[in-house]
């Protein structure tokens, strides 16, 4: 394990140039072009969108015209993808703060889908996946693929993420990370398990969303040789923490632990 520490730290890195690209070239850089760095941000499009666009104006908002898959996009990336390349010497794609470029917007029915190893679902609460989306997303899956999903809250939410899920894996338990999983300790030691709220909540002073969005729950699916294959960050926000690192309101050690659990599946993925 520190051997594995010590190599992520010191291994050399290419600096990515950012390229502002018209919003349509970026789209189709998200759907067609190969890998040009050894991350990309790499965002699940469901639900029948393809990629994220700007039909609802530039600044935040629910989607930016693309719904719920699009949500906290492009500024979750970008602030993510920064702190990536600070924190590890993982050759990173970085996010242009303006247009998105250089991020991943990849449907299930994209075979690019196989060139990135980690995938982000936000707002799973909402996707419905169909049967060959669900066969799909196994197949990425078992061939070593990583995802992680997020901005979910209560049981009815639960529900419908749990769906689709049991579409691409019927035969697999969704179990609770546990303390000693080594994606918890495979460059940072998470021993501390707190909920990881959106701002909307951090404004109300409180960290859940809905009647029953509580407590925070880390599980996972694991392949047949105890990989793990799906993060489940459910009644957590770790995409806000990511947008809102430079929100003044949102605390910084929530913001840090969001950081610091993502780049932990992110090693996880990219060396299982």
């Amino acid at each position: 394990m520190k051997t594995l520490k010590i190599l992520l730290l010191l291994a050399g890195g290419f600096g990515l140039a950012l390229t502002r690209l018209p919003l349509r070239a970026q789209a189709a850089i998200a759907t067609t072009d190969r890998p040009a760095a050894e991350f990309h941000f790499a965002r699940l499009m469901y639900n029948g969108v393809k990629s994220c666009d700007f039909s609802g104006g530039y600044g935040r908002g629910w989607g930016r015209g693309g719904g719920a898959a699009c949500v906290d996009w492009f500024d979750a990336e970008y602030h993510f993808m920064q702190g990536l390349t600070r924190l590890t010497r993982i050759d990173g794609a970085l996010v242009s703060r303006y247009d998105g470029s250089g991020g991943r917007q990849i449907s299930l029915t994209d075979d690019a889908i196989f060139d990135y190893p980690w995938l982000y679902a936000v707002e799973v609460g909402n996707w419905v996946l169909d049967p060959p989306e669900a066969a799909r997303l196994r197949e990425y899956l078992l061939r070593g693929g990583f995802l992680m999903v997020d901005d979910f809250h209560g049981n009815y939410e639960w529900q419908v993420f749990l769906d689709s899920i049991v579409r691409v894996f019927p035969d697999r338990p969704i179990l609770d990370i546990s303390d000693a999983d080594e994606v918890l300790h495979v460059l940072y030691d998470l021993d501390q398990r707190i909920q990881i709220p959106g701002l909307s909540p951090i404004l109300r002073g409180q960290t859940w969303e809905g009647p029953d969005g509580t407590p925070p729950h880390w599980r996972g699916i694991y392949d047949d040789q105890s990989r793990l294959m799906v993060a489940i960050n459910h009644n957590m926000d770790l995409g806000d923490a990511w947008e809102h690192a430079d929100t003044p309101v949102y605390p910084e050690p929530m913001t840090a632990l969001a950081y610091r659990f993502a780049v932990n599946y992110v090693i996880y993925a990219i060396t299982h």
